[in-house]
């Protein structure tokens, strides 16, 4: 009997240590960890690698990130680097040399894979990258906010504007993202924004893939093609009206791109 998309029930259980929650699909010993985007979860990727794919599950680590899905939030402002360093546990948990996998990273994710990759060559084989805000910054890459808020936060700062007037302009001005945020996760994603990825992108020598949408109005395709030129080698897909949600638009393409990466590293 071929694989029924959907008949496997979900099983949430904890992951490194507890410190993380999700899933872990199809054979032992995990191939692939998929991280999802911002305000999504792990199960963005079931169609790809896990129960709902066609094509049956790869061995994959599917956690939410901290702040997201089923796992707590951290207690302090974290980065990239520090949601990287959050699976090394995760990656790490047989002991002894663990195998490395290949990194699906989504949006939010794929800055994760990225900082990961850089920071533990070890532990990641190939990189597949979708709507991933990680290319090389120009000038003109950040949005600056309007004259009228920067005003706003700038008297805030200096204490001549209560925090209820500095809340308002937030959600006047702020990005959807920024408005649904709360507490340490507004903080996070400030940070997160306002990374630079050059040097990571100079430490990667591990295979590359890029699946993009076409008319992805997050990360447009102008910043894909810029990524693809700063990793020698890497391989960028272009899916026909795909948007920014390619996880749930095109996930054939992503898991071809994932089965390509476990074939060439």
């Amino acid at each position: 009997m071929g694989w029924e998309p959907g008949s496997l029930a979900p099983m949430l259980r904890a992951l490194a240590g507890g410190a993380l929650f999700g899933e872990v699909w199809g054979p032992s010993p995990a191939q692939v960890l998929v991280l999802h985007g911002w305000r999504r979860s792990h199960g963005d990727f079931s169609a790809v690698v896990g129960p709902d794919s066609a094509a049956g599950p790869l061995g994959s680590w599917a956690p939410d990130l901290p702040g997201f899905g089923s796992s707590p939030a951290p207690s302090s402002v974290w980065g990239s680097p520090e949601y990287a360093g959050a699976l090394v546990p995760l990656l790490e948990e047989g002991g002894g040399s663990p195998e490395p996998v290949v990194v699906l990273g989504h949006s939010l994710g794929g800055r994760v894979a990225l900082s990961l990759a850089a920071a533990r060559p070890d532990l990641v084989r190939a990189l597949v990258l979708t709507g991933a805000p990680v290319g090389p910054r120009t000038d003109s890459s950040g949005r600056r906010p309007p004259p009228g808020y920067r005003l706003v936060r700038a008297l805030h700062r200096r204490g001549l504007l209560s925090e209820a007037r500095m809340e308002r302009g937030r959600q006047r001005h702020g990005s959807a993202d920024y408005r649904a945020a709360e507490g340490v996760m507004r903080e996070v994603l400030v940070r997160l924004v306002n990374e630079r990825y050059e040097e990571s992108l100079a430490a990667i020598r591990c295979p590359v893939e890029l699946v993009w949408g076409d008319d992805d109005a997050e990360v447009p395709v102008a910043a894909a093609r810029a990524l693809a030129a700063a990793l020698p080698g890497a391989t960028l897909t272009l899916c026909p009206g795909a948007g920014h949600l390619t996880p749930l638009t095109a996930p054939a393409e992503l898991r071809a791109a994932v089965e390509r990466a476990l074939a060439r590293s």
